[in-house]
């Protein structure tokens, strides 16, 4: 289960931030800078809502950085590989008519515009025994918002507004 049934993508799943950073770090930094111009999700089209178990795509003019969670501590995140405009054959089956939409939900269509002024890689630590500790979640500083792609047991979550409580930040630099 490498590709989801989206042409052209291919998870290299990754555990803790050191392996994030070590993997995707200054190209993330490297978004510093750019303008948010797309946030695309797929959507379940039988359903009217978010197929959450696809990555979310986000475009900072014309760099495309693909976030997807899987299990309860995988995260991977690809680089311009997903065309939006082609569809989805979830796992191969055309059971579940899926289609990539552009800010489908209505706290992401106010970030379009918006300049990146950091990225951080944000890792989570809740109450001891919490089996999401030290789960990793990419965070994208918009200046007075941060988005945040994280893990919703199994599948990705979002987070539109201030950080949430219980993230440890990382902020990513070029070097």
């Amino acid at each position: 289960m490498d590709d989801f049934g989206i042409p052209g993508y291919r998870a290299r799943w990754l555990t803790g931030r050191t392996a994030v950073a070590t993997a995707h770090g200054p190209r993330l930094a490297g978004l510093t800078g750019r303008t948010l111009t797309r946030v695309w999700l797929a959507w379940d089209l039988t359903d009217d809502s978010w197929f959450a178990d696809c990555p979310v795509l986000l475009d900072f003019a014309g760099e495309q950085v693909e976030v997807n969670h899987w299990k309860f501590d995988e995260i991977a995140i690809s680089w311009n590989s997903v065309d939006p405009t082609r569809g989805v054959r979830w796992l191969g089956s055309d059971d579940v008519p899926i289609a990539w939409r552009s800010e489908p939900l209505p706290e992401l269509t106010g970030l379009v515009g918006r300049p990146v002024t950091g990225v951080e890689l944000l890792e989570w630590h809740g109450d001891p025994g919490d089996l999401a500790n030290g789960t990793v979640a990419l965070g994208v500083d918009l200046g007075d918002t941060v988005l945040v792609v994280f893990n919703a047991l199994d599948e990705n979550g979002l987070s539109v507004g201030p950080l949430p409580p219980g993230y440890r930040r990382h902020r990513l630099t070029g070097r």
